[in-house]
C-alpha cells in the first residue's frame, strides 16, 4: 500500500508559481489550495508526496 507524507504551505500571492514550482521539483504534488484560517487574504496549499 502506498504511504504518503503531507505538508501545508503558505502561499504568497506575488510568488505562487515560484513556490509551487519549487515544491513540485522536490517531489510534492498539489492537492488543494484554500483560504488561510482566520485570514481570507492569504491562501494555504496542501501538498503530498509518496514515502519511499
Amino acid at each position: 500500500m502506498q504511504k504518503w507524507e503531507y505538508a501545508t504551505v503558505p502561499l504568497l500571492i506575488h510568488a505562487t508559481k515560484a513556490i509551487l514550482d519549487q515544491w513540485g521539483q522536490d517531489g510534492w504534488e498539489l492537492v488543494q489550495v484554500v483560504p488561510a484560517p482566520g485570514n481570507t487574504e492569504n491562501v494555504v496549499a496542501y501538498m503530498k508526496r509518496p514515502i519511499e
